[in-house]
């Protein structure tokens, strides 16, 4: 009698994954050594709201920072109540466009928009103003920042790190003693728009 043989079993051939797991014994220590953890730092800002936004710290307060290429203003809302001008405002350069090169009379190039902040508007008395207005309401943390369409980049956060906050020596301290100065914080809840 003859056999019949019935199809052998057939076995699903293995698959060997022993050189896929020494590349990946390989390969994540090699990935996690040289990954770069990078630091973002983000500051947070307020967009203005429209009508029925949140309410303000302080509905009678508006502290408004005006940037413009002549002078910085601060407002309350309504009216300018202060006004520090350009530090290097002339009539001349009043009428310069943006990121024109001014030619002085002692024939140097003068650039407002690579002038550092501090040369180009008067920072510590917009300190001592705002200082004063903390002092006046000191539960308030909002403010308004509004920028003319021409001001550089390095103004606006020149003067956004005065509005947020200052350095302030301590009374009766050495003044060449590092230590006897201390952070103040005004107004770090800011709102950036358009100069009207």
């Amino acid at each position: 009698m003859r056999r019949r043989r019935h199809g052998r079993d057939k076995e699903a051939p293995e698959l060997d994954i022993t050189a896929f797991l020494n590349l990946m014994v390989v390969l994540v220590p090699f990935l996690l050594v040289s990954a770069v953890f990078s630091r973002v730092t983000i500051l947070e800002l307020n967009m203005p709201s429209g009508a029925g936004g949140g309410a303000p710290d302080d509905p009678t307060v508006t502290v408004e920072v005006v940037v413009r290429k002549q002078a910085v203003e601060i407002s309350d809302g309504e009216k300018v109540i202060a006004r520090f001008p350009n530090l290097n405002a002339t009539e001349e350069r009043e009428t310069v466009q943006p990121g024109v090169t001014v030619v002085e009379a002692d024939g140097q190039n003068t650039d407002l928009a690579v002038l550092p902040t501090a040369e180009v508007y008067d920072l510590k008395k917009l300190t001592e103003f705002l200082l004063q207005v903390k002092a006046s309401y000191p539960e308030k943390t909002d403010s308004i920042l509004l920028m003319e369409a021409d001001i550089a980049y390095e103004h606006l956060v020149g003067v956004m790190d005065t509005v947020r906050g200052a350095e302030v020596r301590v009374e009766g301290s050495d003044p060449s003693d590092p230590e006897a100065v201390e952070k103040v914080i005004l107004f770090p809840d800011i709102s950036i728009g358009d100069a009207p």
